[in-house]
């Protein structure tokens, strides 16, 4: 009797360890070992994030990294909801608008589109078979979707998804600025009250001004990528001073619940890649496409 004890008791001790170590895999893929992150693919079912920041001027008052660090928090809390293998840091985009500033690490264009494609092709060698890019920085808007679009130049056994911008649903705490709040105003102040408060400089939000300085007089649809440095030359878009934590709270809340549905939606499409390969077979034969 008493050995039946013994085994049922470590049977149950096993049972417990093993739903705890499950249940404690990390999302982080640098904290993985390399039989965790065989794991950690496994429960993704192939599904990565690619959180996406930047390093550059953010108003007098927060870090270079706020991008950066402001899409690994939504990242990695989203993928605490919603299992998925988060890449590490990662900076290398599109921020040439800021180059006048000090801190700025601005990538030549060849570069960021090379290195972005090696990342997402080891990745997907190392299983992520569906990555997902989550844009955490508004000078990528465009980077992002055309080297989605370049996913089609060639065969590849995996897709990229790229999410934009979430927008919080309506009702939330009312915003105190009427100013534009597009760069270390508001609501990006705000978010890093949440995400990483400590460093955030409040009183330093109003040394220097935020507001558009209106220096082009062109049609809202002709574009020039000087536009930037004439509206806002400080790289401050708003009033940062007016920042809240209970509106830095409800859109980051909203963040994260954006990016577990698309977590959810990625892992649940099963179209993308089976489209992707008819693409490239037919475009082999260009003629032989029929209407």
């Amino acid at each position: 009797m008493l050995c039946q004890r013994v085994i049922a008791f470590s049977m149950l001790l096993f049972s417990t360890t093993l739903s705890w170590s499950q249940a404690k895999l990390s999302t982080h893929w640098e904290e993985l070992t390399a039989s965790d992150f065989r794991e950690g693919i496994r429960r993704s079912q192939g599904t990565c994030l690619l959180p996406f920041g930047i390093l550059e001027k953010h108003g007098p008052h927060l870090p270079l990294g706020t991008d950066l660090l402001d899409v690994r928090y939504a990242a990695l809390h989203a993928a605490d909801q919603e299992y998925a293998v988060v890449f590490p840091e990662y900076y290398f985009g599109q921020i040439f608008e800021a180059k006048h500033e000090p801190g700025t690490v601005a990538y030549s264009t060849q570069l960021q589109l090379a290195l972005l494609q090696e990342t997402t092709d080891e990745m997907a060698r190392n299983g992520c078979k569906k990555v997902l890019i989550v844009n955490g920085h508004g000078g990528n808007e465009h980077l992002l979707p055309f080297f989605a679009q370049s996913q089609l130049e060639r065969p590849r056994d995996y897709v990229v998804y790229v999410l934009g911008s979430v927008e919080p649903p309506p009702g939330g705490p009312p915003h105190k600025s009427t100013a534009i709040n597009w760069h270390a105003g508001e609501s990006e102040t705000s978010h890093m009250m949440i995400s990483r408060p400590d460093l955030v400089h409040i009183d330093r939000a109003s040394d220097e001004s935020g507001a558009d300085q209106k220096r082009l007089n062109l049609p809202e649809n002709v574009y020039t990528g000087i536009w930037w440095y004439a509206r806002f030359p400080y790289h401050y878009s708003g009033e940062g001073a007016l920042a809240t934590h209970e509106l830095g709270e409800y859109d980051m809340k909203a963040w994260v619940s954006g990016i577990v549905n698309a977590i959810r939606a990625v892992k649940a499409d099963q179209n993308s890649l089976k489209l992707q390969n008819q693409f490239y077979e037919k475009s082999k034969r260009p003629l032989d496409t029929q209407p």
